[in-house]
C-alpha cells in the first residue's frame, strides 16, 4: 500500500480549502443573530481606541507643562489636573475593552453552539455510505478543530485585527493634521511593507500548517482504531505494530512541525527588523524636530509612544494572521461536513407514513428490487416477495448472499437501484423517514451499545418509557434474572461499546430495547446468533411470542430457528431461488434442504 506522503496531505487540504472570505461569509449570519450586541461591541471597541489615543496627547501636555520655566503655583495646578486625565482616560480604555469582551461572550458561544449543533444533526442525516468511509476519529478531531477556531477567529478579528486597524487609521490622521506629513509616510510605508511580508510569508506557511494538520489527524485516527479495537489489538498481540503504526505518523507530523517552526523563526525576524526600522526613522525624525525647535519634548515623547502603542500589538499581527488563516481553514474543514450532501433527503412535502392496522404491522413488498453497493459488484438482482400483515417471513442463505441488506434498505439507509419497497402500498421512498424507521424495529446481529448504563441503554427504545415498562421489556428479553444479580441494578455501565457485557448479555439488551420501542414491525437480524443453546430456545419462544400476529423479518442463519416461519426467502448470490414454508421446501429437495441437512450433520 502506498504511503500517504506530504504530497498527499497537501493535496487533500487543497481538495476541501476555499477562500478565506467564503468561510467568514459562511460565519456571518451566525454572528448577526445577536445585531444589538455586535453594534455595542463595536461602539464600545470605537470609545476605547478614542480613549487610547488621548493618552499620549495628554502625556504631552504633562511633559511639556513639567518642562516650561513658570510659577511654582502654574506648576502644581496644571499637571495634577493632566494626571487626573491621564488615568481617566487609561481606566476608560480598560472599561470599553471589558465591556465589549463582556458584550461580544454571548455572540461568540451561541454561534459555536449552533454551529456545532448542526454539524451534529447534519451527520446524523448523512448516509449510512458515508459513516462507513469516513473514520470518526477524524470527524471528531474536525469538528473540535473547527468549533474552537470559530472562537480564535471571533477573538483575534474583533479584539486584535478591527482594534489595531482602526488605531492605524487614527493615528496616522492625527499625525497628518498635527506633525510632519513624514511622520505618517513613514509610519504607513512601514505598516505597509509589514503586511505585506506576513502575508506573503503567512500564506505559504499555510501549506505547512494546513499539511501539518492532515498527518495529526491522520495519527489521531490511528489512535482512536487502535484504541477503539483494543481487545483485537491484544488477541493477536500487535501492540508494537500499533505503536509502530502511530509512531510513523507521528514522525510525519513531527517533521512538518520542525518546517513550520523554522518558517516561523523567519517571520518573526523580518517583521522585528521592519518594526524597528520604521520605529528608529521616526524617532530620529522627532528628535530632529526638538533639535531645531519645531517640535517640543512633548511631542517627542508623543510620536514615541504613539509608535510604541502601535507597533505592540502589530507584534503580535503575524501571529494573529496566522491564527486566522488556520481557525478559516478549521471553520472550512467543519463547514464542509456541513455542507457534505444527504444522499439520502425526504422529498419536498413528503407525508408521514400510516400503518393501517399498528397492532398488526404493515404489509411489506418488495417489488423486483435490485441493489449494489458497487455498480461493478452486484448484491441484490430483481428479488421480489410479499410479507402479509401480521406474519413471520425469514430470510437465509449463504454469507453475503444479500440477507442483511434486506433490513438495510427497508430502514432506508440506502436506495433501490431499481424497484421499489411498500409498507401498506406506501413506497418508503415517498415518505419521511422519521416515520419509516419509528415504525419498524431491529435486533442487529452486531450489537454496539452506549457507554452508559444497561437502564440508559434499554431505554433508549423510548425515552419517556416508564420504569415499568422498562422492566417489562428486560423481562421479555430474558434480561431480567441477569439485571437483578448486579449491584448497581439498572444504574450498571456497560463500557465502551458495551464491552463489559457478553455478546449473549448485549444481544438480550439489544433486543429488550427494540421491544420497549413497541414497533408496527420487527426485525431480527441473526438475533440470537450470539446466545448459548439454552438461552436461545428460551428466547425464541418468546420472540415467536411477541412475532405472533405482527409483522416480522427474520434473518437466520441457523435454520432450526425459523421452521415455524409463515414462508422462508432462500437467496443465492443476491438472487431469491426458493420460496415457501419449511415443508414445502424441504419436500423440493433444493437449496433450502441441502442447508438443513448440512446444518443437522453439524450439529451432530
Amino acid at each position: 500500500m502506498r504511503r500517504f506522503s506530504e504530497e498527499d496531505a497537501t493535496a487533500t487540504s487543497r481538495s476541501y480549502h476555499r477562500a478565506d472570505w467564503q468561510v467568514i461569509k459562511d460565519l456571518v449570519p451566525y454572528l448577526l443573530a445577536y445585531k444589538w450586541r455586535v453594534g455595542f461591541a463595536l461602539a464600545f471597541m470605537v470609545l476605547a481606541k478614542f480613549a487610547n489615543l488621548g493618552v499620549p496627547i495628554v502625556l504631552k501636555e504633562m511633559v511639556n507643562a513639567l518642562d516650561v520655566n513658570t510659577m511654582a503655583g502654574a506648576l502644581l495646578v496644571v499637571p495634577i489636573g493632566l494626571i487626573v486625565g491621564y488615568g481617566l482616560l487609561r481606566l476608560s480604555t480598560s472599561i470599553f475593552t471589558e465591556l465589549r469582551e463582556a458584550l461580544f461572550a454571548k455572540v461568540t458561544q451561541s454561534a459555536v453552539r449552533q454551529i456545532a449543533l448542526n454539524v451534529f444533526n447534519h451527520l446524523h442525516r448523512l448516509s449510512l455510505n458515508f459513516h462507513l468511509s469516513r473514520q470518526t476519529g477524524g470527524v471528531s478531531r474536525d469538528i473540535e478543530r473547527g468549533t474552537r477556531a470559530i472562537q480564535t477567529l471571533v477573538s483575534f478579528s474583533l479584539y486584535s485585527i478591527f482594534p489595531t486597524f482602526f488605531e492605524f487609521a487614527l493615528v496616522l490622521g492625527y499625525l497628518a493634521i498635527f506633525y510632519d506629513i513624514w511622520f505618517s509616510v513613514i509610519t504607513l510605508v512601514a505598516l505597509v511593507l509589514y503586511i505585506i511580508f506576513t502575508v506573503v510569508v503567512t500564506e505559504w506557511r499555510s501549506q505547512l500548517r494546513r499539511t501539518m494538520n492532515q498527518f495529526d489527524t491522520r495519527a489521531n485516527q490511528k489512535a482512536v482504531d487502535a484504541l477503539l479495537n483494543f481487545e483485537t489489538v491484544k488477541y493477536f498481540g500487535n501492540e508494537a505494530y500499533e505503536a509502530n503504526r502511530y509512531d510513523q505518523s507521528m514522525q510525519q507530523y513531527q517533521k512538518a512541525a520542525i518546517t513550520s517552526q523554522k518558517s516561523l523563526a523567519a517571520l518573526n525576524l523580518g517583521q522585528q527588523i521592519i518594526i524597528s526600522v520604521g520605529l528608529v526613522l521616526i524617532v530620529w525624525r522627532a528628535a530632529a524636530g526638538v533639535a531645531d525647535g519645531s517640535l517640543t519634548l512633548g511631542d517627542l515623547v508623543l510620536v514615541n509612544t504613539l509608535m510604541i502603542q502601535l507597533y505592540m500589538p502589530l507584534n503580535f499581527l503575524g501571529v494573529v494572521y496566522r491564527e486566522l488563516k488556520q481557525s478559516t481553514a478549521d471553520i472550512d474543514r467543519m463547514f464542509n461536513l456541513l455542507n457534505e450532501p444527504q444522499d439520502i433527503v425526504d422529498k419536498p412535502g413528503a407525508p408521514t407514513l400510516i400503518i393501517a392496522n399498528p397492532g398488526r404491522g404493515p404489509r411489506v413488498v418488495f417489488d423486483h428490487v435490485s441493489f449494489s453497493y458497487d455498480k461493478q459488484r452486484p448484491v441484490l438482482n430483481d428479488i421480489s416477495f410479499a410479507i402479509e400483515a401480521g406474519t413471520t417471513t425469514a430470510v437465509v442463505g449463504r454469507s453475503g448472499a444479500g440477507k442483511s441488506t434486506l433490513s438495510r434498505l427497508l430502514f432506508r439507509f440506502y436506495e433501490v437501484d431499481q424497484g421499489s419497497i411498500t409498507l401498506d402500498g406506501q413506497d418508503v421512498r415517498q415518505v419521511t423517514q422519521s416515520s419509516l424507521r419509528g415504525a419498524i424495529g431491529i435486533v442487529p446481529q452486531d450489537t454496539v451499545l452506549f457507554n452508559d448504563t444497561i437502564g440508559y441503554n434499554i431505554r433508549y427504545g423510548r425515552p419517556e418509557a416508564t420504569q415499568a415498562e422498562l422492566e417489562a421489556a428486560a423481562q421479555a428479553a430474558q434480561l431480567q434474572s441477569f439485571i437483578d444479580r448486579l449491584p448497581q441494578g439498572y444504574d450498571t455501565p456497560v463500557g465502551e461499546r458495551g464491552l463489559k457485557l457478553s455478546g449473549g448479555e448485549k444481544q438480550r439488551l439489544a433486543i429488550a430495547r427494540t421491544l420497549l420501542k413497541h414497533p408496527a414491525m420487527l426485525v431480527f437480524d441473526e438475533a440470537t446468533s450470539a446466545l448459548d443453546s439454552r438461552t436461545e430456545r428460551a428466547l425464541q419462544a418468546e420472540l415467536w411470542g411477541l412475532a405472533r400476529n405482527r409483522t416480522t423479518l427474520i434473518i437466520a442463519h441457523r435454520l432450526s430457528t425459523i421452521v415455524h416461519a409463515d414462508q422462508i426467502l432462500v437467496i443465492d448470490h443476491g438472487e431469491l431461488v426458493e420460496q415457501g414454508t419449511h415443508q414445502a421446501l424441504m419436500a423440493k429437495q433444493g437449496t433450502y434442504a441441502q442447508m438443513w441437512q448440512m446444518q443437522q450433520s453439524q450439529a451432530q
